[in-house]
Order: C-alpha cells, then sequence, then structure tokens
C-alpha cells in the first residue's frame, strides 16, 4: 500500500464512526425522491465540515446539492456520487442511505491528501435516482462535462464488476372514450378500455420480434369505474427497455404505433406522454473499472469471488455515463443472497455488516480516485477508452 493509501486508509478508520451514524440514521429516516431533505441536509452540512464548499437545491432541485473541494495544486477532478432517496413503503431497500455514505466517506479519505496530490474533490447529491433522477438534469445542464472520473458503488449480495444497464423509457398512453350504460345502451359508447386491452395484445405480438435484450413490461393504471359503465377514460404505463439508446428510441416508436393503433380500432383520442425520465444505458469505463477491481483484489478480495456484472434495469447514472468516465460496481454489504428491493434486503442493509461494507466500499471508491490523481497514465487509458465510445 502507497504511502497516500495508508492516509485514506486510516483517515477513514477513524471517520467510521461517524459515517455510520450518519448512514445509519437516514438508513431508519427514508424519504422519497425530491423529498430527501434530512439526507441532503445532513450529507450537505458534514461535508462543509470537511471543508468543501457546498452549493444547495443545485438547478432548483430542493435536495440536490454539490459539494467541493479545490486543492492548491492543478490535477484531475474526480466526482463522487451520493444517492439518498428510498422506496414507497418499503424505505431504503436498495441500499441508498449505504451508497451517499460511501460516497461521503470517500471525499473525507481523498481530503486527506488532496492538497500533495493536487485536484479537485467534487460530491453530486443526486436525489429520486428511483424515479426522476436528477443525474439526468445534471447530465443536461453540463455538470459532469469537465469531470475526469465519475465513480460510484452500490451494496448488494456479492461483489460484481461495473457492468452495463439498460436504458429505458417510460411511456404512458390516456384513451378518452365516450361513458355509456353497459346494458342499457352500449351501442351509445366508446370503450376506453378496449383500447387498452388491444395495445396490451399489440405489444404481446411485437415482442417476437424484438432483440433478446428487449424489455417492454406494463400495467393498466386506469381501467374504468364500474362494470355497468363503458368506461369513458383508461389508461396504461409502460417501460420500453433495450442495451442501447438508439434501440430502446425504436422500440419506444413501435409501441406508440401500437398504441395509436389501438386507438383508430376503437375510436378512442389517445394522449402519449412520458411519465418518468428516459434513462440512457450505463457504459462503464473498463480501464477505471480494472482499477477499482485491482484495489479490492489488493485490500483481499479473492478475484473468483468478484463477478462479471450486468444490470437488467436502468440507471441515470447511464446519462453521466456519456459525458464522463464513470463505474457502477457492487460491493458485497450482505451474507444471504437477498435482492434489492425487497424487505430483506432493507433489514440486512441496516447491520453492522452492511456498514463494514459500506466503509470498505468508500476505501476502494477513495483508492481508484488516489490511482488517477497520482498516475497520469492510468488516467490518459482511461480518457481514450471514453474518447474510442463517444466520439
Amino acid at each position: 500500500m502507497t504511502a497516500l493509501k495508508t492516509i485514506i486508509h486510516d483517515t477513514l478508520q477513524a471517520y467510521s464512526p461517524r459515517l455510520i451514524e450518519i448512514a445509519a440514521f437516514i438508513g431508519s429516516h427514508p424519504e422519497l425522491g425530491h423529498e430527501e431533505r434530512q439526507a441532503s441536509a445532513m450529507l450537505s452540512s458534514e461535508l462543509e465540515a470537511l471543508g468543501f464548499q457546498v452549493e444547495r437545491a443545485v438547478l432548483g432541485l430542493e435536495t440536490a446539492f454539490v459539494a467541493e473541494y479545490r486543492s492548491s495544486k492543478p490535477g484531475p477532478l474526480i466526482g463522487l456520487l451520493a444517492e439518498y432517496d428510498a422506496l414507497p413503503e418499503l424505505g431504503h431497500a436498495c441500499g441508498h442511505h449505504l451508497i451517499c455514505t460511501m460516497a461521503l466517506g470517500a471525499a473525507a479519505g481523498l481530503r486527506a491528501i488532496a492538497d500533495e496530490t493536487g485536484g479537485t474533490i467534487r460530491v453530486y447529491g443526486t436525489p429520486a435516482e428511483e424515479t426522476k433522477g436528477a443525474k439526468i438534469d445534471m447530465a443536461a445542464a453540463g455538470l459532469f462535462d469537465d469531470c475526469d472520473i465519475a465513480i460510484m458503488a452500490h451494496p448488494y449480495h456479492s461483489y460484481e464488476r461495473s457492468g452495463a444497464s439498460l436504458a429505458m423509457d417510460a411511456l404512458q398512453f390516456e384513451y378518452h372514450g365516450k361513458a355509456a350504460h353497459a346494458a342499457a345502451n352500449p351501442d351509445l359508447g366508446i370503450n376506453a378500455l378496449d383500447a387498452i386491452i388491444l395495445i396490451f395484445n399489440a405489444v404481446n405480438a411485437l415482442r417476437q420480434q424484438t432483440k433478446d435484450d428487449a424489455r417492454i413490461h406494463g400495467i393498466i393504471s386506469h381501467g374504468g369505474q364500474a362494470p355497468n359503465i363503458i368506461p369513458d377514460y383508461a389508461a396504461a404505463q409502460f417501460y420500453v427497455r433495450s442495451a442501447s439508446r438508439a434501440y430502446t428510441d425504436e422500440l419506444a416508436r413501435k409501441v406508440t404505433a401500437c398504441a395509436e393503433a389501438a386507438g383508430i380500432a376503437t375510436g378512442c383520442k389517445l394522449t402519449a406522454s412520458n411519465y418518468e425520465y428516459s434513462y440512457d444505458e450505463l457504459r462503464t469505463n473498463e480501464t477505471l473499472s480494472d482499477a477499482f477491481t485491482a484495489n479490492m483484489i489488493a485490500d483481499g478480495i479473492a478475484e473468483e469471488d468478484i463477478r462479471v456484472g450486468h444490470d437488467n434495469g436502468s440507471l441515470d447514472l447511464g446519462n453521466v455515463s456519456l459525458r464522463c468516465p464513470v463505474i457502477h460496481p457492487y460491493i458485497k454489504a450482505v451474507n444471504e443472497p437477498y435482492q434489492l428491493h425487497t424487505k430483506e434486503f432493507r433489514d440486512a442493509a441496516q447491520t453492522d455488516t452492511a456498514y463494514k461494507a459500506m466503509v470498505f466500499g468508500a476505501t476502494m471508491l477513495a483508492y481508484t480516485a488516489c490511482d488517477v490523481l497520482t498516475d497520469a497514465r492510468l488516467l490518459h487509458r482511461i480518457k481514450k477508452e471514453f474518447n474510442g465510445l463517444n466520439p
């Protein structure tokens, strides 16, 4: 271990009781996306205490923030990403209370060496990853364009390399028909629910002609009020996903065509919209991922215990990965194979085992950033790969 990494390690070991205290508080006080007032305030205040300059309510988003420490020397700009929103009813079943404290811990470790290495450490407080992710607004506004790297780690039941995720569109289709008594005067009605049934049948037929990585799944969010009333309003919501933004756009057009055809067939008026933000696919920077993985192995994690990562969900980090080099590895934080977004994972993610893993993850993030800060050749390879994927 280099002298700089020893400083990071010792700093985080000394800081770990405070990190655990913050993680435990956020974990036991879950807040939904764009409502994370306690978490955002606590993280912002803690970063200020560490010497960071904090801008709150970034882009007009109440619970978003950007905290920055500029060293006295020039050098790379390291982005650390903090998520802290919870899930409805489940609370922190995706471990975001650990994600944000991993970023906070990494910031503390890097703050301890930054005046020697040079460079800038920036922490992004990114609300609402589960729904209308603030990273999308931040990426669109160019807030990541000057980052040399942007890194985060996610708790899980195993160690995984940073992998890929699916691009996603959230499509809503609303049909407006005409109500009528279903028994006395059905001929006077225009049935909006029939349009919904037709779109589901059309989408089911479409699936046979889609690529293997395509995912189309939806629900009927409104199907009528009573069986003796022909529904004059019905609505459905779909997620459309694939491994690339280009193919997801194509799928979205085809699903929308299914919806338009259903409206024509039933005589209903269609209103189509996006009910959540669109997420781009995650493009992992493999050179940066190799550096993170090497740090885990050097710290004692067996190489065979680190799986090849692939996220079949969608992440707002994907939008960031088109702006700068990014990684999103998984850290083993629970000892049982509990899945994310379950009560079992939520409870296991608020134990001593999970908090120890959180400190480990923070340390690995800081070690990897330290490599970038001190190895110009590594940074050159990272940027060369990024520019090759994003010409």
